[in-house]
């Protein structure tokens, strides 16, 4: 092998060890997830899907499996990974998804982008 086929080898190597390194879910981001999760099923609000509504427990359910799914593909390395890819849309229909609450319906990355904001600020 040509000295210069070896070093196109490494690189390649290289690169595919940094990405799969990056990939991989620090405990920080594994809390927040965690965090959020619990947030959706103790929220009291409904989780609205492909125009149906699901209670809290359910959709905690269903996004832990977008995340185990996500995971086993290394696509979620921080908690914004985890509502950007998980929590923003049906991957099926694209259809964004909103949580029914209390104070009213809104876009449910936005409403977990804002739990996460509060999750973060010191206390």
């Amino acid at each position: 092998m040509s000295h210069s086929r070896k070093l196109r080898s490494l690189l390649v190597i290289l690169l595919l060890v940094g990405t799969s390194a990056q990939a991989a879910m620090d405990a920080k981001a594994q809390q927040e997830i965690s965090q959020l999760l619990d947030f959706v099923e103790h929220s009291g609000c409904q989780f609205i899907r492909n125009g149906s509504e699901y209670p809290a427990a359910e959709a905690r359910a269903h996004l832990l499996k977008k995340l185990d799914y996500l995971e086993n593909k290394d696509m979620v390395s921080s908690a914004e990974d985890f509502i950007e890819r998980a929590a923003t849309k049906s991957s099926m229909s694209g259809q964004r998804y909103q949580v029914d609450c209390p104070a009213g319906k809104q876009d449910a990355s936005a409403w977990l982008g804002d739990e996460l904001k509060r999750l973060r600020q010191p206390h």
